[in-house]
């Protein structure tokens, strides 16, 4: 065994004083979709809901071992890196400080606030994390502390490692593939790592959102690489710039095992767990499940282990991920109608309407001109081909409107 298949041993059997091994569970609805053997990963069943606890319990042990006088620790963070810091604090008796932007919901500052306790303070700063991070390492410097990055630190990659350690102690037989996300690359460079050592013929793919695809980017320059621009609806594998130390690891993964999860799509795959098999998933959770339908010709037969990562969920973004992956099902959009100004004429248009077409929202824009008027329409529908028949009926009807939906600009501004 190497030293890193030694440590990551080590710090699972440490792990078990502070929480069980995550369930590896087989999903018989995946696996009866995909016609495959298909496993959960359940990091989100960890005490605090995600694999970050794991990490952040590795690189305090080890600050602690270098300096057991060492009372502080500092990390910024908007969620689930927070939220494990915190609880490794309270669960060392350790003093901690987290700093999070102004932006951050509340249901992550209160779970934070919970898992820390009297010993964690949590500071609210800047309207984004790079404001956040920076203000955070100028106090940790000042203060003495310790400072817990969330990806780009060995001792992270380390006890990230722990979930492959987990997975293959519960299975009498490796896998045939290994699914996974990776944001700043913390997870799936110490998985890679542990699982390159003991079983490397197992296929590992890594799934990242198309707006925050840094290792895509990383892997086209040959270097870790700055996003111009980072889509933060998946705020927890959302990185603008994938960590060095993980990238290390990474650099020889092949581009075509990266696959990137538009999303939009994710919203479906939130929404089928939570409705079919009554599992919470947050966007980054969602990520390894999200990909299987493009996989499916290439999982037929196999054992395949997703993780799933998170499931930090603030219900306050159901209706955001209702109404995303309603229009990205094609059963859900808006348009822009001109409706003639005349007794009859609303009348005319909903009568076109199909037996299975509702309107979503209904709002006057503005009068366009002496005769015409232009509306905004949201309209839902049972399946995507109704719209093909609705706007035909539109057209004949000499009715003229625009269909916005995809329309990103005109879409921020209206809906």
């Amino acid at each position: 065994m190497t030293d890193f298949t030694d440590a990551a041993l080590a710090v699972t059997a440490r792990l078990r004083s502070l929480f069980p091994a995550t369930p590896l569970q087989r999903n018989a609805y995946l696996s009866a979709l995909y016609d495959a053997d298909i496993w959960l990963k359940r990091e989100d069943l960890s005490p605090v809901r995600s694999y970050k606890i794991r990490g952040a319990f590795n690189a305090m042990r080890k600050a602690l071992e270098a300096d057991p006088d060492q009372d502080l620790f500092v990390c910024a963070s908007a969620g689930n890196h927070a939220q494990g810091v915190a609880f490794n604090c309270a669960s060392f008796g350790k003093r901690g400080v987290i700093f999070m932007p102004v932006t951050t919901p509340a249901q992550k500052i209160d779970k934070t606030r919970a898992f820390g306790g009297t010993g964690v303070e949590i500071k609210l700063v800047g309207d984004y994390f790079d404001e956040t991070l920076k203000v955070a390492q100028e106090f940790c410097a000042k203060a003495g502390g310790h400072f817990l990055a969330p990806f780009d630190d060995p001792h992270v990659i380390e006890g990230q490692a722990s979930v492959a350690v987990e997975m293959m102690d519960a299975m009498e037989d490796a896998p045939d593939m290994i699914v996974l996300p990776v944001g700043g690359g913390g997870l799936s460079a110490g998985m890679k790592r542990y699982l390159d050592e003991v079983s490397p013929d197992i296929e590992l793919l890594l799934v990242e959102p198309l707006g925050g695809a840094s290792l895509t980017a990383a892997l086209a320059a040959g270097e870790p690489v700055t996003l111009p621009r980072v889509d933060s609806f998946v705020d927890g594998a959302s990185v603008a710039r994938i960590g060095a130390r993980p990238f290390e690891v990474l650099r020889d993964v092949p581009p075509e095992s990266v696959l990137i999860a538009p999303e939009d799509r994710i919203c479906t795959t939130i929404l089928t767990m939570l409705n079919v098999e009554g599992i919470v998933l947050e966007p980054a959770g969602a990520l390894s499940l999200d990909v299987l339908p493009s996989l499916k010709d290439r999982l037929r037969g196999k054992r395949v282990v997703c993780i799933t990562t998170g499931g930090n969920f603030d219900f306050e973004r159901l209706p955001e991920v209702k109404e995303r992956a309603q229009r990205y099902s094609g059963i859900k959009k808006y348009m822009i109608l001109r409706m003639p100004q005349r007794p009859g004429a609303l009348r005319d248009f909903l009568e076109l309407l199909g037996p299975n077409d509702d309107i979503a929202r209904f709002e006057y824009l503005k009068k366009s001109a002496r005769n015409t008027g232009s509306v905004l329409i949201g309209i839902e529908t049972a399946k995507p081909e109704n719209f093909d028949a609705l706007f035909a009926r539109l057209d004949a009807g000499g009715f003229a409107y625009r269909d916005i939906t995809d329309d990103q600009t005109l879409a921020e501004l209206l809906i």
